[in-house]
């Protein structure tokens, strides 16, 4: 079974009668919640212990708008809109197994962004809520049940779940399969997971420190590079830029003012109101910014430079941006595929070419410099838009009523090619399902949780 509609038997397997080890249950579902900055999802996800480690089969998915974060001082509310999630984890799981399913709560950026106090307080709200209204037991109820989840364990965990899927890390993949990197673009932070290889002549290696994570995983040791960027996911990244840009007319114009402001980060011919937060020296602002005829892909780019912070001091050599240590893509990740999670997906996806038939893949693959090009024409505005999206209305569709998507492409090429060095032919791949299970971190934290230590609830 691939999915929960074409399982023959919820409550067993279709792989074995009886468990490996006697003392496990032959079934094992699981809960992971993720409360993004943007809206929360739940992954009710089947497992099964035929083996000496539990094995995924499938999960059902559901998500709703607005995040835990958007509920700043009401933290009840916040805890109660989670309800439609677990609604779905009641109409899945079997009642007989509810007691025994784990299930956490894990916060992305967005409440990281919000605050310690009233972050708290929403954490322990939707505490309270699973112990009084759900059967389902806090999995490491005093550390990691409910909480904001750490930069580093997101991108690794997405790069378990990926690379799981993609049969290159099992106890039974083939031997040498070359590992996937996993870049995660969220609204709020963005992470980069590979597994860097090094000469053996080189006697440095992969520098000691936060971005160094020693994962063993199907009787394997990996040691990857990891790091999350706080503040530049592309909600946190388009705002940066409207800061910006709203910094460089007060100057030319040396006066505020509520007049509209050219944008090049915008299409040419669109128009958008703008939401501004406040700061130390201005409160929330809406400003009106238009796309300029003179401003583009090239210009924009130019602004996103700015943001990224290249030339920031890099104390460890060598280093992405932001003055954040890297090892080299090219000359210790010069082969390896590259795989563009979430909101990489959702910005492309739409535009690209229709897929093979019987395929996931678009009919041309994408590479850095391909994506620098549709940029560019995305940039262009609608009477361009008319032209080179002319036999794709679903590339039209998606970019009606959206002049930021050239902001939004312009600052994913400038992560890859600025930030961290991928050359202009290097092939990416996209991706948001893969036999119908959603790629990121979940599925990865969900393995690392059934492998644990499981109470069930009284």
């Amino acid at each position: 079974p691939t999915s929960y509609e074409t399982d023959p038997d919820h409550l067993g397997t279709v792989y074995c009668k009886t468990p490996y080890n006697p003392s496990s249950p032959l079934v094992q579902y699981a809960l992971m919640i993720d409360a993004g900055s943007t809206g929360s999802r739940i992954h009710v996800y089947k497992f099964h212990n035929c083996g000496p480690s539990p094995a995924y089969e499938y999960e059902v998915f559901k998500m709703i708008k607005g995040g835990l974060s958007s509920y700043k001082g009401r933290p009840e509310e916040a805890a109660k809109s989670l309800d439609v999630l677990l609604d779905t984890a009641m109409q899945t799981v079997p009642e007989s197994l509810r007691k025994c399913t784990p299930v956490q709560v894990k916060a992305t950026a967005g409440l990281r962004l919000l605050g310690a106090a009233d972050s708290a307080d929403i954490l322990a709200a939707v505490r309270r809520r699973l112990r009084e209204e759900y059967p389902f037991p806090i999995a490491d109820e005093d550390d990691q049940g409910v909480m904001i989840m750490d930069g580093k364990d997101e991108g690794v965990y997405a790069w378990i779940t990926a690379n799981y899927l993609l049969d290159t890390i099992r106890a039974d993949s083939p031997v040498g399969a070359p590992t996937y990197a996993v870049l995660d673009l969220g609204g709020a932070s963005t992470q980069i997971v590979f597994q860097p290889i090094f000469k053996q002549d080189d006697a440095v290696g992969l520098a000691d420190g936060d971005h160094k994570y020693e994962l063993k995983f199907g009787g394997k040791k990996h040691v990857l590079y990891q790091h999350s960027y706080l503040g530049y996911g592309l909600m946190r990244a388009r705002e940066s830029v409207h800061r910006l840009v709203e910094f460089m007319a007060s100057i030319r114009t040396n006066k505020g003012g509520r007049e509209e402001i050219g944008n090049p980060c915008l299409a040419r011919g669109t128009k958008r109101t703008v939401g501004l937060s406040g700061d130390e020296v201005s409160r929330p602002r809406n400003v009106t910014m238009v796309g300029e005829d003179v401003g583009g892909f090239e210009a924009c780019n130019r602004i996103v430079q700015l943001v990224m912070a290249k030339d920031a001091i890099c104390e460890t050599k060598p280093c992405s941006f932001d003055g954040v240590y890297q090892p080299s893509i090219l000359d210790t990740f010069p082969q390896g595929k590259i795989l563009l999670l979430s909101y990489f997906y959702d910005r492309l996806q739409p535009l690209l070419p229709p897929t093979i038939p019987g395929s996931t893949q678009s009919q041309d693959p994408i590479t850095v410099s391909s994506l620098a090009s549709l940029a560019q024409t995305v940039c262009l505005g609608p009477s361009e838009w008319n032209k080179a999206f002319a036999g794709n209305p679903t590339a039209l569709e998606e970019l009606e009523g959206r002049p930021e998507h050239c902001l939004d492409l312009t600052f994913m090429h400038a992560l890859l090619r600025l930030g961290y060095e991928f050359g202009d032919e290097r092939t990416v791949e996209i991706g948001k399902q893969i036999d119908g299970t959603e790629l990121g971190w979940c599925l990865g934290a969900a393995i690392a949780m059934v492998g644990g230590d499981l109470r069930c609830k009284a």
